[in-house]
């Protein structure tokens, strides 16, 4: 799963930053009219600036700029896309360069899309990014959670400028939180309250990080850091301004979620939520890209599930393993010493060291799949303990533009036994390359305002990660006949089949009126795992609806469109051509890479 601080973007901006937005003056070009609009998205979100490394020079302001989350800035914002729609529309329409309409009609299908979703006055909903939720704060969202990260990966302190610019970031965190807070308060006011198993973990997590001193919270430690050999206090001053802003800040809003507590009921499906039934047939109209009902979403996961099963059952026989379903074969495999990690640190230790090889071994690979390379620059680093507990197994996400930030892949190692040394493979080149780190590379070459709507097709970069997972077993990684290479497979088939049993569960929830406990059960037994090793999957699906079956949904047409290419095409067909293409293109609707592949059969 992707994740970056530019997807979440949707907080808002405030009225001194929406003040000074520029006006797009008559007889513009078209490629003027992008650049206006990609620095006025920059100036609303300043945090984009910083993590794709080009809050310098014109933009060396933004450094040290937050986004507001308060209801009024979220609505202006809301009114700028709304304002914007219309002047992408002339570009396309107009006269003008290729280039700069085709951005103009990827941006417009993503304000489009969000537009649509502030129909429903409540929750989140993300500007051209993926993290739609109807929950303004939960376990795994929420600036107590996005500011240490963002401050601590992204911003960068090289000198006292920078690092005055992370205390003003950091002095603007409380207003964050309380931003939410009233948000939180208005939904509490509709009804609108996430379901008591989330509260309780989102309690638990906030309560984590209130409870720790003001001298050893990571936005501290991480300045002191940064800043050493910088003359100046700023350890100190940081301290002082968590400890007199932060803290209380976090006490408000843990007050807040706890009125929602005493609310709060076991439904989990977006159903419950004032018009429901269409927030989720928006939620998954964002994450698809495609007009999909849920009943069409809910076959074809099962369908999907179903076939993989048959493939691994077939591995799991030249194994040895005969006995049981696919799912029970598969849990007894998880325990097999031969594939699992020590416990602790050092497990934690081994594993940050195995996906470094994998890393190693697939570069080489790469030049046989593309003949235009990024340079995937990645680093492997541990999920913060406070974030574990409601956080997915990993994620991933390309770096700054220069590549004085690189992109991460964050792993999930709050326990090491949730990880196997046959599915860590797959995962890595779902998370890093040539997965997420590497089509995000390729995603910032584009004009710059397609480098940031480009997180709003979730279709197209999940799909493009489990493709990657594909490649990688095209490139030879599980080459071979040992157990080590049939494991290896099993594990790409095991990621495979997860991802179409998520497209079940997630229609299960919030349309079929599924409970927790019934998506648990169906999932754990779908999968392999344990009820307890699925719980934070199917919360995340409960907090985040329709986001769960955009990785299917994209992977099944990226190869549908790859099979669509080699019928027309025969002994043209180019292999690293189309793979060219479907990376090259960047982030886009779904439509856009069937669009692509018909301009690839006619170039031939």
């Amino acid at each position: 799963m992707t994740l970056s601080r530019r997807e979440m973007l949707a907080a808002g901006a405030g009225s001194t930053l929406l003040a000074t937005l520029p006006s797009v003056a008559r007889g513009v070009t078209p490629a003027s009219t992008i650049d206006v609009l990609a620095d006025e998205w920059l100036r609303l979100s300043p945090e984009a600036a910083t993590s794709l490394g080009i809050d310098t020079r014109a933009r060396a302001a933004l450094r040290g700029q937050s986004s507001d989350t308060s209801p009024a800035s979220v609505a202006r914002v809301h009114a700028w896309v709304r304002g914007a729609i219309p002047r992408l529309q002339a570009v396309v329409a107009g006269a003008g360069d290729a280039a700069s309409k085709r951005t103009a009609d990827v941006a417009l299908a993503a304000y489009r899309t969000s537009a649509d979703g502030f129909a429903f006055p409540y929750g989140d909903v993300s500007i051209a990014g993926w993290r739609n939720g109807p929950y303004v704060v939960a376990q795994n969202m929420g600036s107590y959670l996005d500011t240490p990260k963002f401050l601590d990966g992204d911003h960068p302190v090289k000198a006292a400028a920078d690092a005055d610019a992370y205390l003003a970031r950091l002095a603007a965190w409380p207003k964050q939180l309380d931003g939410e807070t009233a948000r939180l308060k208005a939904d509490r006011g509709r009804g609108v309250i996430a379901p008591d198993f989330i509260l309780d973990k989102t309690l638990g997590a906030m309560t984590l990080t209130r409870g720790e001193a003001p001298a050893q919270m990571l936005v501290v430690t991480s300045l002191a850091k940064k800043a050493a050999g910088i003359p100046g206090d700023w350890a100190a001053r940081a301290e002082r301004i968590v400890a007199n802003g932060v803290m209380p800040a976090l006490d408000r809003q843990i007050a807040e979620l706890k009125a929602h507590r005493a609310l709060a009921k076991a439904d989990v499906g977006a159903w419950k939520l004032p018009q429901g039934d269409a927030y989720y047939a928006w939620a998954l109209r964002a994450a698809t890209t495609t007009r999909m009902t849920p009943d069409e979403v809910h076959a074809e996961g099962l369908r999907q599930h179903a076939d993989y099963h048959r493939q691994m059952d077939a591995i799991l026989r030249s194994m040895g393993l005969t006995e049981g379903s696919v799912g029970a074969r598969m849990r007894a495999l998880n325990k097999d010493p031969r594939f699992t990690f020590a416990s602790g640190d050092a497990g934690r230790a081994e594993i940050l060291k195995f996906i470094e090889g994998r890393i190693a071994d697939i570069r080489p690979r790469l030049p046989n799949a593309f003949h235009t390379l990024v340079r995937g620059n990645v680093e492997v680093r541990r999920i913060a303990p406070a974030e574990e507990i409601g956080a997915p197994g990993a994620y991933g996400g390309p770096g700054s533009i220069d590549g004085t930030i690189p992109g991460r892949f964050w792993i999930n190692l709050r326990d090491p036994a949730r990880h196997t040394k046959y599915n860590l493979p797959t995962l890595t080149y779902h998370e890093a390359i040539p997965g997420h780190v590497w089509q995000g590379e390729y995603n910032q070459k584009l004009p710059l305002l397609g480098t940031l709507v480009g997180g709003g097709f979730s279709a197209y970069q999940e799909g493009w990660a489990l493709y990657a997972e594909q490649l990688a077993g095209e490139l030879g990684v599980y080459d071979g006949d040992n157990i080590e290479s049939r494991a290896g497979r099993l594990g790409y088939l095991d990621s495979m089949a997860f991802r179409a049993a998520r497209m079940v569960v997630d229609t299960g929830i919030h349309a079929k009126r599924w409970t927790r406990d019934k998506a648990r059960e169906w999932f754990a037994e779908a999968t392999g795992d344990t009820v307890e090793g699925v719980t934070s999957e199917i919360d995340r699906y409960c907090v985040w609806p329709g986001q769960a079956c955009g990785y299917k949904v994209g992977h099944s047409e990226i190869n549908r469109q790859r099979e669509r290419a080699k019928a027309a095409m025969g002994a043209r067909f180019d292999y690293q051509a189309f793979n060219d293409m479907v990376v090259g293109g960047g982030s886009r609707p779904l439509s856009f890479v069937a669009r692509d592949t018909d301009g690839m059969i006619r170039a031939s």
